[in-house]
């Protein structure tokens, strides 16, 4: 079965099985950032923005992105706001193995996108679908603070 999506911002027709869910086929669309974990939407690693919403794409089928818009950490890469987190998230030491790190990005991004002056708690409820193992939550919530003290204050 075909369908087409708006998949990093271009027009995308993709080849899917049935049963098969979005993080599978964005896999096999070559997009390596949304990564496997727990496949039961616990781990947030396989986060991405469907309709500029963050979801576990393991838990969504892939025939739901049909006509919608699905953003990956590919898409956004020359983002000037992703680059600034990216960036702090590496100055700050939050970033260890960086298996989490993509679904991170993606939700601090969005978080970021609709309050940009975001609590220290707001910053942990959006992490909160994020497991990290490696680094805890202290830097990533230091680094997307800081990047939205840049971006009209934080407190």
């Amino acid at each position: 079965m075909t369908i087409e999506l708006i998949l990093d911002g271009k027009r995308t027709a993709l080849e899917i099985l049935p049963g098969q869910n979005l993080l599978q086929a964005l896999r096999g669309a070559s997009r390596f950032s949304v990564k496997l974990g727990c496949e039961t939407g616990d781990c947030g690693s396989c986060t991405v923005l469907l309709d500029g919403e963050p979801v576990n794409s393991c838990v969504v089928a892939a025939a739901r992105a049909a006509g919608r818009s699905v953003t990956t950490l590919e898409g956004l890469l020359g983002d000037p706001l992703m680059q600034r987190l990216q960036r702090e998230l590496v100055d700050k030491g939050a970033v260890q193995c960086g298996y989490c790190s993509p679904g991170m990005l993606i939700s601090l991004y969005a978080l970021l996108k609709q309050d940009e002056a975001p609590t220290d708690r707001d910053v942990r409820e959006a992490l909160s679908g994020n497991l990290c193992r490696c680094t805890g939550y202290v830097k990533p919530v230091e680094a997307a603070l800081a990047v939205a003290a840049t971006l009209g204050g934080a407190s």
